[in-house]
């Protein structure tokens, strides 16, 4: 053992143990952070407009802050990026700008203080340490790593703070005892094309001792198709100490059966749930399928279920108020400035002690054309049953509805990594499971109102020519499973493999 790994060993044990004591005590230490967060803010421009300082009990918090969006803080936020104007959201002026895209405001500059670049940097490091606490594998250390992400070249806003993908400005805080074993090259990550950067990632790591890789599992899986199209080789042949893959970002389950086909059972799989406005959750055990909801990252939460989401009087529910197997928009406050933020996520716990989740799609991509509300997690589980009782294994998908005067349906579009011997018994599977996911669903099926799902099989990587034709292949950004319009469906059409 080397001293690197032995004292990776020592430190993922303390630091686990220091997780458990303060997931411990949820309640409070969140109440306690929410002042924190108020204190330090009560002079800007946002905590003077709502009286921070007169702020007493979490009643009178929900009470005078409103839930905000993008939109709402957007004055707020220009006047940051534009006008460098300080103490607006936080104390002085923000680290840094994500860029990220935005579904109605085209894109997004999110404001990351110091602060909450330390809990973004905590959050990639705690995953790890658990890792190696539970596993006593801390060998990867001694190999390559490669962080799959976007560009680290920043540009600056007008003000002259720097801006870029927030996977970019996490490359600048790797570590150094680890950045001498990052692959790629700085020149190589910089490279914005990402199919030519994929090439180029390879030619480096082709012949180097890799053991961990992390990125979104979509960019991750094209990277090992490439190295398995140029070699004739599975990425554990090619890297026969591979150890562990981190990922997160999307919902991993319709992933999972190309993974364990791909990297067998030899690569550990650790997911984490990073977002610009900040670091939620991480899996602290990687034996179990649900996520820690982390209360030290600079972050107080607060739950919508989601059949109130949108509703003026919609309740904000703290963690004390929670409920297992419910749907809940995510909203945080944070130390980067966001108040009561609506980031767009859904999730579901799957414990109370400690508080565990599960992310279940995003709250504005949900199919309703016919009043269904079907939500991501259903369509994964169903297509995921589906793939379990048939054999098949689906690399890519999306679900669009089809409205005539004749006829209406959920019509699927699916990229197959191996086809299921018969596709009418594969609908059959998925449509029952939908049914017995989503009541509404079920209804309209039953009353006749949705006919029989209707499946497209779609060529191979037809959702990365559409995510190109957008301007959105690899990086952050992934692709959709669920549209309440035609517009990713009349796109694929022209993938349709004929029979």
């Amino acid at each position: 053992m080397s001293l690197k790994t032995w004292i990776a060993k020592k430190w993922a044990k303390f630091r686990y143990h220091q997780i458990q004591k303060i997931v411990s005590n949820p309640i409070e230490n969140q109440q306690k952070l929410l002042f924190q967060l108020l204190n330090s803010a009560q002079n800007t421009q946002f905590g003077k407009k709502y009286q921070f300082s007169k702020i007493k009990t979490l009643q009178d918090y929900q009470k005078q802050v409103p839930i905000s969006d993008y939109e709402t803080l957007k004055p707020y936020i220009l006047k940051i990026y534009e006008e460098g104007e300080k103490n607006v959201l936080w104390k002085g002026l923000p680290a840094y700008f994500a860029k990220t895209s935005g579904t109605t405001s085209g894109s997004k500059y999110i404001p990351l203080s110091h602060e909450m670049m330390r809990c973004q940097v905590k959050g990639a490091r705690d995953a790890l340490l658990c890792y190696i606490y539970h596993s006593q594998k801390p060998d990867f250390l001694n190999g390559k790593m490669i962080f799959l992400s976007g560009s680290p070249v920043l540009e600056k806003s007008p003000s002259g703070i720097l801006t870029g993908r927030l996977s970019g400005i996490s490359n600048h805080y790797v570590p150094a005892y680890l950045r001498t074993h990052q692959v790629p090259s700085y020149q190589t990550n910089c490279i914005e094309d990402w199919e030519l950067k994929i090439q180029k990632i390879f030619e480096e790591v082709h012949h180097q001792d890799l053991r961990l890789i992390s990125g979104i599992p979509p960019w991750v899986q094209m990277f090992f198709e490439y190295a398995e199209n140029q070699t004739g080789k599975k990425p554990i042949e090619i890297w026969k100490n591979l150890q562990i893959f981190v990922q997160g970002g999307v919902d991993f389950s319709p992933y999972q059966p190309i993974f364990e086909k791909t990297l067998g059972k030899q690569v550990d799989i650790v997911e984490v749930f990073p977002a610009s406005e900040g670091f939620i959750a991480i899996q602290d055990d990687y034996r179990k399928n649900d996520l820690l909801l982390m209360l030290d990252y600079g972050i107080f939460f607060e739950f919508i279920p989601l059949e109130e989401y949108g509703k003026p009087d919609a309740p904000r529910l703290t963690l004390s108020q929670v409920e297992l197997g419910v749907n809940y928009a995510l909203i945080l406050t944070t130390n980067a400035g966001l108040w009561s933020y609506d980031i767009g996520d859904t999730i579901q716990f799957t414990s109370l002690k400690p508080f565990r989740i599960k992310v279940t799609g995003r709250v504005k991509h949900f199919l309703s054309a016919f009043g269904e509300h079907v939500i991501q997690s259903e369509v994964n589980q169903a297509i995921q049953h589906a793939c379990e009782k048939t054999g098949a294994i689906v690399h890519e998908f999306t679900v669009a509805p089809f409205v005539s005067e004749s006829v209406s349906y959920h019509e699927w579009f699916i990229e197959f990594e191996k086809k299921p011997e018969n596709l009418a018994i594969f609908t059959k599977i998925l449509d029952e499971k939908l049914q017995s996911l989503n009541i509404y669903f079920k209804d309209l099926r039953v009353g006749n109102i949705l006919q029989t799902p209707k499946i497209q099989i779609l060529q191979p990587y037809a959702s990365r020519e559409y995510m190109k034709s957008i301007g959105k292949l690899g990086g952050q950004n992934k692709f959709p499973r669920l549209t309440n319009n035609r517009k990713i469906a009349d796109f694929l059409k022209n993938y349709i493999l004929k029979d």
